[in-house]
């Protein structure tokens, strides 16, 4: 077959702190691709993304995971990449490099994910549709609403929508939030790496296209202080067991060994979650735990279908909007199927205390 060259946009989380940000450049490679082993690996500059010193700032760029550019078309490509220091060792930020441990010991359990993103548009420092001065309509009219007076940034939302569906993302649905100019897209059900890898992503393609439509989005899990909803990042969880009959029993035992290990997840469950988890707008409070059927305000939500087939999957509503993703499935792995969790084996600083 004859080979044409390619755009690959190598895409890699870095070391901000207290929450990564996504990077990203493109390298011309020989294509067409057809598996992730015949993108090469590249370096980049470490000591520019708080990855390394300037006198040894070499970092390299692995790739792990790819799909189709959406935004580029013909067939280039987006390269999710884990990093690594120069030795091909794994590099502290690696967080990737966890989960897939994890998700290796734990794979016989068949766990499932799904995540539910929601972010806010900005322009210019302000939520995208907002009044210069003063504030909108209170909340009440905006969740899944229509028209330009109760929904701002449509255009953005659909443009992101059909480039995953081009991307081969898995993402099943968006819906306009309950605070104006927010918004919700959800992915999955996938096995832990890949729902963790097509997020981030689904988050890269978010940024990219505001470019495009002059706008950009926030993950703060609590843009706008006041009577205002935060941004959380829900995730579904089930495994095999789950899923079969009597699997409510199963998702029940879940819960309680969440409940006690839930200043280790808030811990990682990212930064500003304090600000979220008030007890209020549809939140438990962070100082709390609870889980019950149906209930938008508890820690963890069983669905209602699922206490009525009495076998289903669980809703982890305490991560925010700006959560690893790779953490969070790492959380929950250790948690459920193993004997729990504790950030302080993977040396993860805490992104909130309680």
């Amino acid at each position: 077959m004859k080979k044409t060259s390619i755009i690959a946009e190598y895409i890699w989380m870095d070391n901000v702190k207290p929450t990564a940000k996504l990077r990203s450049k493109s390298k011309i490679i020989p294509g067409p691709i057809k598996r992730v082993a015949d993108i090469p690996l590249w370096s980049f500059d470490g000591s520019s993304t708080n990855q390394a010193e300037g006198n040894f700032s070499d970092c390299l760029l692995h790739p792990v995971y790819f799909v189709s550019d959406p935004v580029r078309g013909n067939s280039d490509i987006l390269v999710m990449c884990e990093v690594l220091n120069s030795d091909g060792t794994s590099h502290p930020t690696n967080t990737r490099a966890v989960l897939k441990k994890v998700a290796t010991k734990y794979q016989k359990q068949e766990p499932w994910f799904g995540f539910e993103q929601e972010y806010t548009l900005y322009c210019k420092n302000r939520p995208l549709g907002w009044p210069e001065y003063g504030f909108p309509h209170p909340q009440g009219r905006y969740y899944c609403g229509i028209g330009i007076d109760e929904v701002y940034g449509r255009p953005v939302t659909e443009d992101h929508l059909q480039s995953c569906l081009k991307a081969g993302i898995a993402v099943y649905g968006v819906n306009a939030e309950v605070m104006p100019s927010q918004w919700e897209f959800q992915l999955g059900p996938l096995p832990p790496l890949e729902l963790a890898d097509q997020l981030w992503l689904a988050r890269w393609l978010l940024y990219r296209l505001g470019e495009n439509h002059n706008v950009y989005a926030k993950l703060d899990p609590k843009p706008m202080p006041g009577d205002w909803n935060g941004a959380g990042g829900h995730t579904n969880f089930s495994t095999k067991a789950m899923r079969a009959k009597g699997g409510l029993k199963v998702i029940e035992t879940a819960c309680k060994k969440l409940g006690k290990f839930h200043k280790q997840h808030i811990a990682i469950y990212g930064a500003d979650n304090d600000k979220r988890l008030i007890g209020q707008h549809e939140t438990c409070s962070i100082h709390q735990f609870r889980y019950g059927v149906s209930d938008r305000g508890a820690s963890i939500r069983i669905p209602a279908m699922t206490a009525h087939a009495k076998r289903g999957y669980l809703e982890d509503r305490r991560p925010a909007a700006n959560a690893d993703p790779y953490q969070v499935l790492t959380a929950l792995l250790e948690t459920t199927c193993g004997q729990g969790f504790d950030p302080k084996k993977y040396n993860w600083e805490p992104q909130v205390e309680i």
